[in-house]
């Protein structure tokens, strides 16, 4: 995930990579003061300097999501915070306890005013505190002074060590200067942007749940069901913009554990009554497999004891859920120190005086090892659920996490009452100051779109989008495709699908086939029913022979259309995998529900995907209005690249990645690869491998299909998706040289640009005159900003080149890390749009340039890669917990199993 710029993450620091990556920790000694560097000193960046300001397209008045504060005047104290015993890593949470006790209970006069802490090392105050010459200190306490935190055996309340170290003086005229751009982007500033996150994310830090950057109140919430309930939450992040420090502020969706006993919130996740807590019974017919999932899906939440009916004294400690038992509480027994063997169940009748009322019931095991019937657990309210939301729930969680964009500006508003700054001791005492409660307005653009040309034959040979959108009515390809044979499969019953339904779609298509342009043979194509309960290759390959014979042996089909019923993701992987890797033929799956009886639109729709993937270009940007593309003298390839990693908690898996990259002279037909790589590894390992590739198809090409005497590619544009900032860096020393070797092994001299493509970010544009915004109440498809909120000297601008369906839209962060054609920001603006309106599945502007959205879903496609027969590899999304030396053999078994795509196939846009 890509935190925004200057945002706190782990230790709270962000933002380069290759220099230093976090705050100097032990970097120097106690009242180590940081000095200032001449006016005149060479400023360094990681990205491009900022050449200048766009000028091209109309003006727009918007508000963004920023509000401006105030910097400190005086110096911040820096401390390295060691909290033990840790033996782990302890929560955030737990740490934030320890030093809210320290402050408020322990050593008060030692902390006046308050510092702030960010839960893990970082430590910040408005004063020196009083640690003698050493600028060291040990506290030792427990957290609680209740007689019921008493351990095992009569032992007192446990102990915490917490060792803070001075490690620096940041003199905030640090930060001062880099906003002014009269300063590097080096160690000292990242720090002081750390502090003031740090501060501002104190007080609600205490109040409330909290991730890295978000908290959560229960003030508005929704019950998903399954044990899951979402709360409306807050993310706020100090940013560094040109000449002024903002806060970026909005509104976000927190998981959260449903509070209540365990029981209860656990025959809810497995679709139970109530009133039936015995079905959680192994010997009542409890199977594993559901035992294994409500396992994962309560292992990590922490749990408070209470024995039903019985006081209690003090506050307990809870207990963090490690697994849940195998057998029943009457069932497992265990030998006691005195040599008594008891059951779990007879050891509370005896020990508690509680006589369990569902002994059968699997127990929890926690963290200690200690074992815990469930009916003495409950789930305190304000659990964060750190693992993935099941699929089946995504359309709830958008439903409650969308919001129309005035509504979002409302919430954001509401928020700095939550927020509170201007009451927030911490803010005070740090002399930082809100300057007012309104978000920032600032002065947008909106960009022209670009021109685009269809085929011989349209009606309409050029159009002009409007508001991010266009249609195909009159409009032939501009290069169909031809089918020569091709077969239709229905795995959808005979008696739902009935014959004239599909005679009805194969018109349809046949109709919608001529209306585009492409060209079809065969006008009676095999249409098979088959179950699925088969070996679908098998069934596949058994048909397409049958299309060889009927067609006098002159060749197998080109295109296999396939009919699909609801709830068959394994059935469309194996036909991927049968198409994409064994057969190398093209595969259009349809869903029975939206394909029976559907109106032309819907298959117009479907030409678009199966024109691309037989070899054809749908439309191209015209040559005149995207002049940086199309330089005949300049032959360009623009490449995309992302990597994708497993879901949180799955061990063992594989990260996938892939490059894409255009081989012809319009930028609008692309060809990829897919690659296995070490699990959640973000730089690409085979990047000049599959360059090598691209660039070798680029040049067969344009010599083979466009005849051009230069084949060669004089400029590589280069976006990269999914990078967060901290790792800019390691994009310049990792993936840049490894371009440049690919191009080197062909003698290939190409200007390189590379470009970081962000999605993940907050920030967030409001029209301020509401009849100025599209349909949705957005802004309009084209609308870019690249001064006011961006950064102080990198050459970075934000792009919404998408127009609004649902909720708020979210424009793309572009930061140009390497910049070896001198693009002036107008011309990159404009190409990077005019890509976002060459993707071929649809007719309408996408929200990130065409390459990047096909390298996300190859990525996305990487499990179609794999025998669907294969029982070694897991692919579902809730994963499974392996130690190092299994996860390192599963990974061995991924790659091993990982077909490569078939060589038909490896030249045309299959993943469209």
């Amino acid at each position: 995930m890509a935190p925004p710029r200057g945002a706190a993450r782990g230790t709270g620091v962000v933002r380069g990579g290759g220099r230093g990556g976090g705050p100097a920790r032990g970097g120097g000694p106690a009242g180590f003061k940081v000095g200032l560097p001449d006016a005149g000193s060479h400023i360094t960046t990681i990205g491009v300097k900022r050449p200048a300001f766009g000028s091209s397209g109309r003006s727009l008045s918007v508000f963004t999501n920023h509000f401006e504060v105030s910097i400190p005047e005086e110096n911040i104290h820096h401390y390295d915070t060691v909290i033990s015993p840790s033996e782990k890593t302890l929560p955030a949470r737990l740490n934030m306890e320890i030093i809210k006790r320290l402050q408020t209970e322990v050593a008060p006069q030692v902390f006046t005013p308050r510092a702030v802490y960010d839960g893990r090392k970082n430590l910040f105050a408005a004063r020196e505190l009083p640690f003698g010459p050493s600028g060291t200190q040990e506290f030792s306490f427990p957290l609680t002074d209740s007689p019921g935190d008493a351990g095992e055996g009569g032992r007192g309340p446990k102990l915490y060590k917490v060792k803070l170290t001075h490690v620096a003086t940041i003199n905030p005229e640090v930060l001062r200067r880099f906003l002014q751009g009269k300063q590097s982007h080096d160690n000292t500033v990242l720090t002081a942007i750390t502090a003031l996150n740090v501060v501002i994310r104190m007080e609600p830090s205490l109040k409330y749940p909290f991730n890295v950057r978000s908290f959560f109140t229960n003030r508005e919430q929704k019950d998903l069901g399954g044990g899951i309930v979402l709360w409306r939450g807050y993310f706020q992040s100090a940013r560094p913009a040109i000449g002024r420090m903002l806060i970026n502020v909005d509104i976000s969706t927190g998981a959260m554990y449903k509070p209540g006993k365990v029981i209860d919130v656990s025959l809810e996740f497995i679709g139970r009554p109530r009133d039936k807590p015995n079905v959680l019974a192994p010997r009542y017919g409890f199977p594993d497999r559901e035992r294994i999932k409500l396992q994962r899906f309560l292992s990590g939440v922490r749990v408070d004891v209470q024995i039903p009916g019985q006081a209690q004294t003090g506050r307990r400690p809870a207990r963090v859920v490690k697994k849940l038992t195998t057998a029943g509480a009457s069932q497992l027994k265990f030998t006691m120190r005195d040599g008594v063997t008891l059951s779990v169940a007879e050891y509370f009748e005896r020990m508690h005086n509680y006589k369990l009322q569902f002994p059968d019931v699997v127990c929890l095991e926690v963290g200690s090892g200690a074992i815990i019937p469930m009916e003495c657990c409950t789930i305190p309210e304000g659990q964060i659920m750190r693992k993935q939301v099941p699929s089946e729930k995504t359309k709830d969680v958008l439903d409650f996490a969308t919001k129309r964009p005035q509504d979002r500006l409302n919430s954001i508003r509401n928020g700095l009452g939550v927020l509170s700054y201007g009451q927030s001791e911490y803010v005070r005492h740090f002399g930082m100051h809100m300057s007012q409660n309104e978000p920032q307005s600032l002065q947008a653009r909106v960009l022209d779109p670009p021109t685009l040309q269809y085929g011989t034959g349209s009606r309409q040979p050029t159009i002009k989008p409007r508001d991010g959108a266009w249609n195909m009515i009159d409009k032939r390809f501009y290069r169909p495709a031809q089918i020569k044979r091709w077969i239709v499969v229905i795995y959808e019953r005979e008696a739902r699908f009935r014959q004239e339904i599909a005679k009805e779609m194969v018109k349809s298509f046949l109709d919608a086939f001529a209306a585009v342009g492409i060209q079809v043979h065969e006008k009676d194509p095999i249409v098979a029913y088959r179950q699925s309960n088969a070996r679908i290759g098998d069934q596949l390959k058994q048909i397409g022979g049958d299309c060889y014979r009927k067609n006098n042996n002159t060749g197998g089909p080109d295109l296999i259309v396939v009919v699909l019923p609801e709830a068959s993701t394994d059935m469309y992987q194996a036909i991927k995998h049968f198409g994409d890797c064994t057969q190398g033929v093209a595969t259009q799956c349809l869903k029975s529900s939206k394909c029976s009886r559907a109106k032309p639109q819907y298959f117009a729709n479907v030409c678009l995907k199966i024109n691309v993937k037989l070899g054809g270009i749908n439309t191209v940007p015209d040559a005149r209005s995207v002049p940086v593309l199309t330089d005949p003298h300049n032959p360009t390839i623009v490449m995309g690249a992302d990597v994708i990693h497993p879901a949180p908690g799955a061990t063992g898996r594989p990260s996938f990645t892939a490059l894409v990259g255009n081989v012809d002279s319009d930028t609008a037909k692309y060809v990829a690869d897919c690659r296995v790589q070490t699990s959640r590894q973000e730089m690409i390992d085979d990047l000049e491998d599959m360059a090598d590739g691209i660039l070798r198809m680029y040049q067969q090409y344009r010599t083979l299909a466009e005849k051009r005497s230069i084949p060669k590619p004089k400029r590589i544009i280069f976006y990269r998706d999914g990078v967060s900032e901290g790792q800019f860096q390691h994009v310049l020393d990792v993936e840049l040289p490894q371009l440049k070797r690919a191009c080197a092994k062909q003698g290939i001299d190409a200007k390189i640009t590379m470009i970081v493509v962000g999605k993940r970010h907050h920030v967030r544009f409001f029209p301020k005159n509401s009849t100025e915004g599209d349909r949705s109440g957005n802004c309009p498809a084209g609308t870019v900003v690249d001064r006011d909120i961006t950064h102080p000297t990198e050459f970075d601008f934000y792009l919404q080149s998408h127009s609004g369906l649902l909720g708020t839209s979210r424009p793309a962060h572009y930061n140009v890390l390497y910049d070896e054609n001198n693009f002036t920001p107008d011309s990159l603006q404009a190409l990077s749009f005019a890509l976002c309106h060459v993707y071929a599945r649809s007719t309408r502007s996408v929200s990130i340039p065409a390459p990047v959205y096909y390298a996300d879903i190859v990525c996305g496609r990487a499990k179609n890669h794999y025998d669907p027969g294969s029982e070694q590899m897991d692919l579902t999304d809730s994963g499974t917990q392996l130690d190092s030396r299994e996860a390192s053999h599963q990974l061995e078994v991924f790659r091993a199993g990982f077909k490569p795509l078939h060589t038909n196939i490896r030249k045309l846009m299959y993943f469209s």
